[in-house]
């Protein structure tokens, strides 16, 4: 479960340790292994035209940007429980209803991508839904902008804390 504030990124004990270890995988044996991948490939000749050394390297890139990323958030975190305000907030599953259409929902979790489950759709707080609904209780309405400019109304049916 993840609720931030300012500088605050809210975990559970669990999702701390899956980000840590993940951390520690990249800085410690995936740099390994993709630094063999960059000799190994230098060693076949001209890095002009060596598809593999140009693949290694951008998958590199990538892994350090990853770890740039875990390392912030993971400096900023709190393990715990966020306070509960019994508004709808990071970290919940949310169940909404279109226009008031309690025929027409949709239930996601409320956080980013770290969290993303195959369980259940996830939003993230900045997203224009996730900015409408953060705060509301159960039974408010709240209006966000569509990426067309209009406006769209929600009605919160449930906000419940994510149970992974």
């Amino acid at each position: 479960m993840t609720q931030t504030s300012e500088n605050v990124t809210w975990l559970t004990q669990e999702a701390y340790n899956k980000l840590r270890d993940e951390l520690e995988y990249l800085t410690g044996p995936a740099r390994t292994e993709i630094a063999a991948k960059i000799a190994a490939a230098r060693e076949e000749g001209d890095l002009r035209e060596n598809g593999g050394y140009h693949a290694a390297k951008e998958e590199q890139g990538k892994q350090e940007l990853r770890v740039r990323q875990l390392t912030q958030l993971l400096e900023t975190a709190k393990v715990g429980e966020a306070p509960a305000s019994g508004a709808v907030a990071p970290g919940m599953v949310v169940t909404i209803a279109f226009d008031g259409d309690e025929d027409d929902t949709l239930t996601f979790l409320l956080a980013s991508r770290e969290y993303a489950s195959s369980d259940v759709e996830t939003y993230s707080p900045q997203s224009p839904l996730g900015k409408g609904v953060i705060g509301k209780k159960v039974g408010e309405d709240a209006r966000y902008e569509l990426p067309n400019g209009k406006t769209a109304s929600v009605k919160v049916l449930k906000a419940e804390p994510y149970q992974a």
